[in-house]
């Protein structure tokens, strides 16, 4: 049994200027990549997941653009993988689940973008799969959303979302205590 590193769509277009800018995304990949250089030290298995837009007027994670490529703090180094999806749920038709039953992997590290969508879904479909998953919240980074003419704020929905993961899909920690325990 081992303890694999997956690292969700850290990728440009979610950092200023790109074209779905997330809140506090620079401090969330510098905790990532606190993390990968950890697995990296200590020659652990690493996923990297990328986001490739396919559905019809997608706006962002386009392919062939800079926007779709991953951020240069945690860019893949060779042996790593790299596990292209088009859909959130970093399982749903990928070579995820395939890859981390051929190395056995039993527990998962999880850090990336965006906490509401992607982390939530592959987070809860890890679980459903049965990997012990922990989640860096401070190496994930998520934006305000709309509903029904009202706000939420980043903050808010970050919070909202790790709280409804911690204990039942996952254990949320900080990415200095999630490195403690490897």
């Amino acid at each position: 049994m081992s303890t694999a590193l997956v690292l969700i769509d850290l990728q440009n277009d979610y950092f200023p200027g790109g074209a779905m800018e997330l809140v506090d995304a620079e401090s969330a990949v510098y905790k990532a990549a606190l993390l990968l250089t950890a697995f990296r030290q200590r020659a652990l298995p690493i996923f990297h997941v990328h986001h490739i837009a396919k559905r019809p007027g997608a706006t962002f994670f386009l392919p062939g653009t800079t926007g779709a490529e991953i951020h240069a703090s945690v860019r893949p180094s060779a042996g790593e993988r790299i596990v292209t999806k088009h859909f959130p749920n970093s399982f749903r038709e990928t070579a995820l689940l395939e890859a981390l039953r051929a190395i056995d992997a039993s527990k998962l590290v999880i850090a990336g973008m965006m906490t509401h969508m992607c982390v939530d879904t592959t987070v809860r479909a890890a679980s459903d799969l049965g990997f012990q998953c922990s989640l860096a919240h401070d190496g994930c980074a998520t934006r305000d959303l709309q509903f029904a003419g009202q706000s939420v704020d980043a903050r808010s929905v970050q919070l909202a979302y790790l709280a409804g993961l911690n204990g039942s899909f996952a254990t949320v920690r900080t990415a200095e205590e999630l490195l403690a325990e490897l």
